[in-house]
This record gives structure tokens, C-alpha cells and sequence, in this order.
């Protein structure tokens, strides 16, 4: 299967603002946010990328617009990458939301947490890791197993994503941190996902790229460890 780089947006005008931005309209990236959208390009030039596949918020949007105007690429929209659907959440102070029943749920069981007038996380995972998976598949059909490709979305999704990637339970996703503009890397195969890279805001991505032969057959882990690639 092929090799996904799971992307959060860059810095908005939400980030640290103390609001829940959730889905609401016009929230763009920040002077920060265009520039690490546009420090992508050279960061990612080592990976060749088959797609790009986007949250529809504009907030990702923007972040991916610098690499796929200097790829040539079209990205693809994806409504199920969407940033959680907050409901009257939304639009709220942070500080508002300390108090009520549901903070508690959300940090300490939030496959049980459900927003007013909203959808639940774990609702959100299903639907998140449905998209991810099923994107994978096509591109692996389309262009090989050795695809790379990049999905943009938000915090709370990727980390969903991650937690399933992980085999580990929604109620643990809080364990990960995932910044803006970071990046974390899935293998998926026919048996199991691959954590590749977490949260990984600088490091080198070359070594993401599938070598033309692996150490062990897709699925199936190197006893020992890998041992990685020659300098």
C-alpha cells in the first residue's frame, strides 16, 4: 500500500486566539501560517508526491495551496477529513468551556464525548480513518505501492487517525501532540499500519520514500528493527 504524509494545517488566526474554531467560516492562516504553508515547498521537496487530498476548510486549503501550485498537483477535496463538527461549541471561548460536564469526557473519554448539536468524536474517527484508508487504496491502484501522497487536515482528526494507525483506543488520542505545520507519516499495508514519523515539525523527509526493495515482505516487521537506510 502506498505511503501517507498526514499534515496539520499551518498556524491560523484561530490558533491561540482561545476560541474553538471548529468549522467556522473565513479562518485563514496567519503571518506565521504563510509562511510555514510556504516553507513546505522546499521541506517536501525530496518526496515525490502522487496527490495531495484536502480538508475543505480554508485553513488547509491555503496551507497546501504553495506545494501544489509548485507540483502542478490539483488537490483533491475531501469532506471527510473535515475539522470536527463542534456544534454549539463552536465559535466559543476556550476558557467558557473549562466548566462544563462534557470538557471532562472530552480529555479523559472522548470516544464517549458528543458535541450539542454536533457530532461525536468517535463518529469523527470513523469517518476520518474511512477517508484516509480509502484514499490509500485508490492511490495505491492508481499509481503503485510505492506512492507517496500528502493529506492536509486538523488536530483532533489526524490525531484520530494516528490513534487507529496506532491500534490504539480513541480514548488515548489525547497522548498525541500534533502542531501546526507538522508532519506524521503512515505506511498502511494489506495487514497493518506503520508509524513512520509523529508530529515531526523539522526533521529530514527522504527517508519516507519506499526503497525499490524492502527488508521484509508489506506488513511484516524486521526482526530486530529495521536497520535503515546507508548514508
Amino acid at each position: 500500500m502506498a505511503t501517507v504524509v498526514l499534515l496539520r494545517h499551518a498556524r491560523s488566526t484561530a490558533n491561540g486566539s482561545g476560541v474553538l474554531a471548529g468549522r467556522s467560516p473565513g479562518v485563514e492562516l496567519d503571518e506565521t501560517g504563510r509562511g510555514q504553508a510556504q516553507r513546505l515547498v522546499s521541506r517536501l521537496e525530496p518526496v515525490p508526491l502522487a496527490e495531495v487530498v484536502c480538508s475543505p476548510l480554508l485553513r488547509c486549503e491555503q496551507t497546501v495551496a504553495p506545494l501544489v501550485a509548485a507540483r502542478g498537483l490539483v488537490p483533491v477535496t475531501e469532506p471527510g477529513l473535515s475539522e470536527v463538527d463542534y456544534g454549539d461549541w463552536t465559535g466559543r471561548e476556550l476558557k467558557t468551556l473549562f466548566s462544563e460536564p462534557l470538557w471532562s469526557v472530552v480529555q479523559q473519554h472522548p470516544s464517549a464525548a458528543v458535541f450539542p448539536a454536533g457530532e461525536g468524536l468517535a463518529q469523527m474517527q470513523t469517518r476520518a480513518v474511512a477517508a484516509v484508508r480509502a484514499h490509500d487504496a485508490r492511490i495505491t491502484a492508481e499509481h503503485g505501492p510505492r506512492a507517496v501522497w500528502l493529506l492536509c487536515s486538523h488536530g483532533d482528526v489526524l490525531k484520530s487517525i494516528i490513534a487507529d494507525a496506532l491500534g490504539q483506543h480513541l480514548d488515548a488520542f489525547q497522548r498525541i501532540v500534533v502542531n501546526p505545520a507538522s508532519v506524521s507519516v503512515v505506511q498502511y499495508t494489506d495487514t497493518r499500519p506503520f508509524v513512520l514519523r509523529m508530529n515531526d515539525t523539522g526533521g529530514e523527509l527522504a527517508s519516507i520514500v519506499p526503497p525499490e526493495q524492502q527488508e521484509a515482505p508489506a506488513g511484516q516487521a524486521v526482526p530486530g528493527g529495521e536497520t535503515g537506510r546507508s548514508a
